[in-house]
């Protein structure tokens, strides 16, 4: 069977920014009196920002909860780090380079919303490589539902049997398989890192044949 997409997660595959979000989340989070403690913050770590947002709201509630508001102060510090920070994936825009090359087409599905997105692709100056770039927040329900990635493919034009996702959680792994994707782990050379849902792994991205299947 020939693979003719590879779709991308964002978080943790193409930038190294999940610790971005808990920062964001605890500073915004904090500021309303909401008491975070690491296991707490461990639960939030897949979520939607919608989702974290009414998660610590049910637990610490304070005055006039406005979700969208609360949302966008998280997802514009999210932003900032990005823009400041160091934390672009190693050898992550030639592997898309080479990759386009090869016209695969080439998608971003992620949980985070579609102005981090952008502000990522910008960051790595690959978004013209993408034919598609896509949101949970456009769905009814974030990875591991599979809805962001069968919108994907959909967008793609592509039957999902001949798409691959590469993934760095078990939540997204998930998704696309429910999709009925290929996955690959990403596992950012943690060797120990092994998930189920996972048909293969690349450690980085300097060093990566893809699998043609």
């Amino acid at each position: 069977m020939a693979l003719k997409a590879v779709i991308f997660d964002m978080d943790g595959v193409l930038v190294d920014s999940e610790g971005f979000w808990a920062k964001a989340e605890m500073e915004v989070f904090s500021s309303y009196g909401v008491q975070i403690t690491d296991d707490l913050a461990a639960q939030t770590k897949y979520m939607t920002t919608k989702e974290v947002t009414e998660f610590w709201y049910e637990r610490f509630p304070w005055g006039n909860l406005d979700v969208p508001a609360l949302e966008q102060e998280v997802v514009s510090r999210v932003i900032e780090l990005i823009q400041l920070e160091d934390c672009v994936m190693s050898g992550v825009q030639e592997f898309i380079k080479g990759l386009k090359n090869k016209e695969y087409k080439i998608g971003l599905a992620t949980n985070a919303p579609l102005r981090v997105a952008d502000a990522v692709l910008e960051k790595l100056q690959v978004r013209d490589y993408f034919d598609t770039v896509h949101s949970s927040e456009f769905e009814e329900l974030g990875k591991p539902h599979p809805a962001v990635y069968l919108s994907s493919a959909q967008q793609l034009n592509i039957s999902p049997e001949y798409c691959i996702a590469i993934e760095d959680s078990h939540s997204g792994l998930k998704a696309a398989k429910a999709a009925g994707m290929k996955t690959i782990v990403f596992t950012n050379n943690d060797e120990d890192i092994d998930f189920e849902h996972a048909d293969f792994k690349i450690l980085n991205f300097e060093s990566v044949q893809l699998p043609v299947l």
